[in-house]
Parts: C-alpha cells; sequence; structure tokens
C-alpha cells in the first residue's frame, strides 16, 4: 500500500474501529488511526483541487454517460487523460496516464471530483468493465487496437451476455459460433444489451464448443455492430425510455482472432469482466455525488414555507443514508487497499454490488418522497424538478438492482463464497432420482 496515512503497523491497511474496539475498558482500546496526509499526499491534493478550479468551466454538463458522448465529454475527458485524473494508470502505450498505482492518489482524485459537483470523465461499459479484462487478459495486439481509442470515447461498446433464457443461470446460453474457415457463423440473440443501438463493438458470449459442459464450452468475442446480421430492437421500460435493446444474430461472421483469452474459457473471462462492472455499478463515488444531491434538494425544498430538511422523519432517514454511504466508502478503500497489496479482498467484494446498488434506490426513493406531489410528476410537466432525474432514477436503479447480477443471487453468493454457509439446493438434473 502507498505510505499516506500514517496507520500503526500492527493495525494493518486502512483498518477501522470494530464494535469490539468500543467496547473495551479506554485503557485497552487500540490506538486511534491518523488519518492525516503525508506532505506528498497533500500536496496532491492541492493539485487536483488547482486543476479543477482552473478548468470548471470545461466540465460537460448533464449525464450522457451511457449514450454516445458529447463534442464536450470528448474534450473533458481528453484533459482528464492528460493530466493523469482518467485512465490513471493505464500504460502510456495503451493510450493511457501510465502513473504507478496509488490507492490514496486514485481517493483523492475520486473525492476531489464529487466535492465538487463535477463529472469524472467517461465512465461506460467500454472503459469500465472491458478495458480492465483486456488489460488482465487480452492479446497484447488487442490491448494496442481498442485500449486507446475506448477511452478517449471513441468507440462506444455494450455487453451480450443475457439471452431470453439464460439470466441468473448465464452459463445456459444458447447462441452459437460454428466454425468455419477462420471464422465463426453465429447464430442467436442477447437481452438487455445496453446502448447497443449507439455501440460501434461488443463484446458477446458465444458457445463455440457445444459438446462440452456448458460453462466450458463458452469463447468471448470481440466484434464490430456494423457486421452484417445484427439486428437491434429497442425494449421501452417503465421509464418512458429503452434503455435496453433485444439483438439478433444471424449467420454473423467473426474472424477466430477475435477471441480474447483462450477459446473455450469465456466464462472465465466473462467472470473477470463482470467483478469490473459489479465494481462499476458500486462506485461509491457515485453514491456520495447523488447523497450531495439529496440533501441539497431537502435543503432548497419546502412544505407549508418549512424545508424539508426541518421534517424529522425524513431527515432520519437522510442520516441513515448518510451512514450507510460512509460506511460504503470505507469499505471500498477496504476493496483497493487489498487490491493494492495483492489479496483478495473477500466478503468486502461481494457485498460492494448488492449493497450499493439498493443504496442508490433508497437515496432516490427518499428524493421522491421529499418531494411530496411533485414526485410523482414526469414528462416535462410544469413544475418537474431537475428535468426529472428522480423520477428516472427510481424506475431505472430498479433494474440496476437485477442486473448484473439479481440481488437474490448476489445474497447466495455472500452467503456461500463470503460467509461459509451451506449451498442453496440445486434441482438434480434430468433423469437423475
Amino acid at each position: 500500500m502507498a505510505s499516506g496515512f500514517r496507520v500503526s503497523s500492527r493495525l494493518g491497511p486502512l483498518r477501522r474501529v470494530e464494535m469490539a474496539d468500543v467496547a473495551r475498558p479506554p485503557s485497552s482500546r487500540r490506538a486511534p488511526v491518523d488519518l492525516t496526509y503525508s506532505p506528498e499526499h497533500e500536496a496532491f491534493r492541492r493539485e487536483v483541487l488547482a486543476f479543477l478550479d482552473a478548468h470548471r468551466s470545461k466540465a460537460p454538463r448533464g449525464r450522457g454517460a451511457a449514450q454516445r458522448p458529447s463534442a464536450e465529454a470528448l474534450a473533458w475527458q481528453a484533459l482528464l487523460i492528460e493530466h493523469g485524473y482518467a485512465a490513471r494508470t493505464i500504460p502510456k502505450a495503451y493510450g493511457g496516464f501510465g502513473a504507478a498505482p496509488d490507492i490514496l492518489k486514485s481517493r483523492i482524485i475520486g473525492e476531489a471530483f464529487t466535492r465538487a459537483g463535477l463529472p469524472p470523465g467517461l465512465q461506460n461499459q467500454g472503459i469500465s468493465m472491458l478495458v480492465p479484462t483486456l488489460l488482465e487478459l487480452g492479446s497484447e495486439e488487442q490491448k494496442l487496437r481498442w485500449i486507446g481509442p475506448t477511452i478517449r470515447g471513441e468507440i462506444i461498446w455494450c455487453q451480450g451476455y443475457s439471452e431470453p433464457g439464460a439470466g441468473s443461470d448465464l452459463a445456459s446460453l444458447q447462441t452459437r459460433g460454428i466454425e468455419d474457415g477462420d471464422d465463426f457463423v453465429i447464430n442467436g440473440q442477447k437481452i438487455w444489451t445496453s446502448t447497443a443501438r449507439e455501440a460501434d463493438m461488443i463484446f458477446c458470449l458465444v458457445r463455440t464448443e457445444p459438446d462440452k459442459p456448458k460453462h466450458d464450452g463458452i469463447s468471448y468475442l470481440i466484434f464490430s455492430m456494423s457486421t452484417p446480421g445484427i439486428e437491434v430492437r429497442p425494449l421501452v421500460t417503465m421509464t418512458g425510455h429503452a434503455e435496453f435493446n433485444e439483438t439478433f444474430f444471424t449467420d454473423v461472421r467473426v474472424p477466430k482472432s477475435q477471441i480474447v483469452g483462450q477459446r473455450g474459457q469465456g466464462w472465465f473471462v466473462a467472470n473477470a469482466t463482470l467483478k469490473h462492472e459489479r465494481g462499476m455499478l458500486g462506485d461509491p463515488g457515485q453514491l456520495e455525488a447523488r447523497l450531495q444531491a439529496l440533501v441539497e434538494l431537502m435543503r432548497t425544498e419546502s412544505a407549508d414555507g418549512v424545508a424539508i430538511m426541518e421534517n424529522p422523519v425524513l431527515r432520519d432517514r437522510l442520516l441513515r443514508l448518510q451512514a450507510e454511504v460512509a460506511a460504503m466508502k470505507f469499505n471500498g478503500l477496504r476493496v483497493l487497499s487489498a487490491t493494492m497489496n495483492g489479496a483478495d479482498a473477500g466478503l468486502a467484494r461481494l457485498i460492494v454490488k448488492l449493497q450499493a446498488c439498493e443504496l442508490a434506490h433508497q437515496i432516490s426513493a427518499l428524493a421522491i418522497d421529499a418531494l411530496g406531489e411533485l414526485g410523482v410528476l414526469y414528462d416535462g410537466a410544469p413544475h418537474l424538478r431537475a428535468h426529472g432525474v428522480w423520477q428516472q432514477n427510481y424506475m431505472f436503479q430498479l433494474g440496476l438492482i437485477i442486473g448484473g447480477g439479481t440481488a437474490q443471487i448476489q445474497k447466495n453468493i455472500v452467503a456461500e463464497r463470503g460467509l461459509g454457509m451451506p449451498r442453496e439446493p440445486r434441482p438434480a438434473p434430468e433423469g437423475t432420482h
């Protein structure tokens, strides 16, 4: 771990006070953790703050993270990469800034952008999920070809995982790639394909070894969404928008050289991507930004001339959410610390996606309740607040609780892998008794 916080060596990295410590008599409690930054990290913090002050006017407005980025967003991303505030640890050879990993500097950057209310650069499936997968498992040619344009926002990616009959049981997928010379000919269907209409490329799970067990016969392919034989059909959700799509493949030819990792080992590669996806969905910086927006809402909105913040019931809910966001933030530090030390974060990592997605929805739910009758408005109503972002988030975040692994599946993973509890009973295979 980088030396920034001065912590007693016997406490371990980023250790926090536990309930057992609190229960001890004062004379037997462990020494408190000193969270003072080292001179190096304090200087870096001032550098980041100076950058934000100098360039605040260049930051793009609006969300647009999942859609094709605007020229303003692309320019902001290029500026952040140039200064090392985006793509910080990606090697320069692949288009990144090339800095050595430093857990504290990464946290300083994230916290500074959150407190300033400025976007931390592009965050999408290509940048947050595919790029780290390629860094870990891609070939040198794939890294050189795809990482640079992806982190710059020039290429938008979508993810071809779920199918109508393969959601939670993803390994049952039936989209097939039949070998034909140097190509696979792909036929099948994917569903819930976010950004498929905007995407240039797809990373897709395809069954290329039909005679092998279901987890062993899958390959992880990347190919262009303009390849002949691909059809995209929008799926309108309860938000009124088509965030998801159905994607159909009919005799789509993909070179065998476009496999990431080894042929038939796509399940292993896919799980690496899922790890990064769950980290993206559980970003504590995003939760802090949403909480800040909620605090501002409750300060500025009023009922009968009294600020919503003065309502004791709603304020109590806000305080509970504030505590949970703080817990997620420190849990994120624990996960980052373990990663930097080459250790498995274990249970701390397993709870991230489950807790963060449910917490994000609870933040939006409180905003809706705080707005009262204004919380049910939509589609450009005269008194709509923040262009309806709270209503949009409230409904869309229900989908995120399902996407990337449902809450029920996540709880099974936490119980079985994190807490060592017995596995959930599985149905016996057909033909057995």
